[in-house]
């Protein structure tokens, strides 16, 4: 079979701006181009579409990620091409692809076989530069923190308190802990420093939450710098950083539109990760998707227990979004390594193996229907190693939830092998589905953290030492209480364990560090060994990617 990038150097492109207006109706005086194949949207037209009526949006989340990987941005574009395929006027909102991830462990982000964005190589690597733009913000207002405190810190900054770090879009270990400003009065005063990256960070957060340029500005404003001696909050806003941040970012704030393999519009904007900050693509992407289709389909990262509820909890809430469906994407192969399967052999039947771990799928159904009251499909994203015996145990597991079964071949057919789950997702969509929350408003951020836990984990409860009980006190205290709270913890599975595989319950979910993401309007909770600055693993995917004759190989 051809690479990803093989079949995506075949597809046949429209023009953007042809694209844009047959499909979504989008003059081309609308649109920013960067190139033949994709465009920014106005935020001007995008300000004339408000009184139009919305589509049905459409939620692809996933089970607990595996090594064999779920297909989940797979699913999210067949079934875009499917709704198209049976008739439909549809769009997709996924989030752009991190550097870290592309020449990391995971790869790129633009789905797969027949199922793709393009132009995949713009896409997975610089794109419109939107990253470039989020990193510069944030590092503008590092610099300028800095340069406060050099020229008198009128602020009375305490250098021991600045909670705000640098960033890049890049994994580097290395950068997790650092010292800067060495070297003498000239440049400043020595001080102990961080990176993340740039898909952990607040402007992120920010970029993918706020509403207008308006908003996008006054979010800005609000971060927690710094504290002083007296513990007082330093905003951005006292620094005057935020215009200069809002000039950097106003260009990158406009939705990015591209298409799939077979010509369906897809927005692509914005790019928090799932495990380690709210994991959606931009809710102005989103909205405006909304107002040119009838079918949005969008995903949220890794599983339905931490893209999902983030999706739900932090993204609809605030945006007054909420999905008509959502379908859950697995594997045979990834539910049998959830039931103790060995990688060398997750190709043969082994019934035993998918019967212990389908237990993984279950709990993911259960807390979309029942957790976060919404309906939903469960799509098996198909493999030629699949058997007929391990499909018809999958189904008959998923019909005593009340849930049906669809087997989708849209990575190897495109549109028309999703086309039976883009019919069922339709059927699903008419039934309407109110908004349910994990947890209210008014709980406090340690009985919204535990409610995640208990509910969506299975976990017995949450702990922290002393000290961070006491700080999350604090900011409870200091008027932040009724800010929703985001988990970030591993991806791999419901616990803490990256190594506890199916569905564990009775774990304790143990924080290790809270952040207060004032601009964002969330609470993190860092719990467990998760890093916000991932590192790269022992064979990065950069080892196989290069230039050849003028064209990159090993890009996936």
């Amino acid at each position: 079979m051809p690479s990803d990038i093989e079949i995506a150097r075949k597809a046949k492109m429209q023009r953007i701006s042809k694209l844009a207006a047959e499909k979504l109706g989008i003059a081309e005086e609308h649109l920013e181009p960067y190139g033949h194949y994709k465009a920014k949207v106005s935020l001007d037209y995008i300000e004339s579409l408000k009184d139009r009526p919305d589509g049905k949006l459409i939620l692809v989340t996933a089970i607990s990620p595996t090594p064999p990987g779920e297909g989940k941005t797979t699913t999210t574009v067949g079934l875009g091409d499917a709704l198209h395929h049976i008739g439909k006027r549809a769009m997709i909102c996924i989030r752009e692809p991190s550097l870290g991830p592309v020449f990391g462990m995971k790869g790129g982000a633009t789905g797969g076989g027949h199922a793709q964005v393009v132009p995949m190589e713009d896409i997975n690597l610089h794109f419109t530069g939107d990253f470039s733009a989020i990193a510069l913000a944030n590092n503008l207002l590092a610099a300028l923190i800095d340069n406060h405190i050099h020229h008198g810190n009128p602020l009375d900054i305490d250098v021991r308190r600045i909670v705000w770090k640098r960033v890049m879009d890049m994994n580097d270990r290395a950068l997790r802990e650092i010292t800067v400003a060495l070297g003498g009065t000239n440049n400043g005063f020595p001080r102990q420093d961080g990176f993340d990256i740039v898909v952990a960070s607040e402007v992120m957060a920010i970029f993918c939450l706020a509403t207008s340029l308006d908003d996008l500005k006054n979010r800005l404003g609000n971060i927690v710098v710094a504290y002083t001696r007296t513990r007082t909050p330093v905003y951005a806003r006292d620094l005057n950083a935020q215009g200069a941040m809002a000039v950097l970012l106003h260009k990158a704030f406009a939705p990015n539109l591209v298409q799939t393999l077979e010509n369906t519009p897809a927005f692509i904007h914005g790019g928090p990760f799932a495990n380690i900050a709210h994991g959606c693509n931009s809710v102005i992407a989103t909205k405006t998707a909304l107002k040119l289709a009838d079918y949005v389909v969008t995903e949220a990262g890794f599983g339905a227990d931490l893209g999902a509820e983030k999706f739900i909890n932090i993204k609809c809430r605030k945006s007054g979004l909420w999905p008509a469906a959502a379908v859950v994407v697995t594997t045979v192969r990834a539910l049998k390594y959830h039931g103790g399967a060995d990688l060398k052999t997750i190709t043969l039947e082994n019934l035993q193996a998918l019967d212990k771990g389908v237990a993984n799928l279950e709990q993911h159904v259960d807390n979309v229907q029942r957790v976060y009251g919404l309906p939903c499909v469960v799509a098996i994203n198909h493999f030629t190693s699949d058997t007929e015996a391990e499909i018809a145990m999958i189904k008959t597991r998923m019909a005593a939830l009340g849930v049906k079964t669809v087997s989708a071949t849209h990575w190897a057919d495109g549109g028309k092998g999703a086309a039976d789950l883009a019919k069922e997702v339709v059927k699903l969509c008419e039934n309407k589905s109110a908004p349910v929350f994990v947890y209210d408003d008014q709980d406090t951020l340690w009985d919204k953290a535990t409610k995640i836990a208990q509910k969506v984990y299975r976990a017995s409860g949450i702990s922290a030492d002393a000290k961070l009980r006491a700080q999350i006190n604090q900011l409870q205290e200091s008027g932040y209480g009724h800010y929703p709270v985001c988990i970030a913890k591993t991806q791999y599975s419901f616990s803490t364990d990256a190594q506890l595989r199916g569905a564990p319950e009775g774990h304790m979910i143990n924080i290790r560090e809270v952040r207060l993401a004032a601009g964002a309007e969330f609470v993190v909770m860092v719990c467990g060994d998760i890093m916000t600055m991932p590192g790269l693993p022992k064979t990065p995917s950069a080892s196989h990617i290069d230039l050849v004759d003028g064209k990159v190989v090993g890009l996936n």
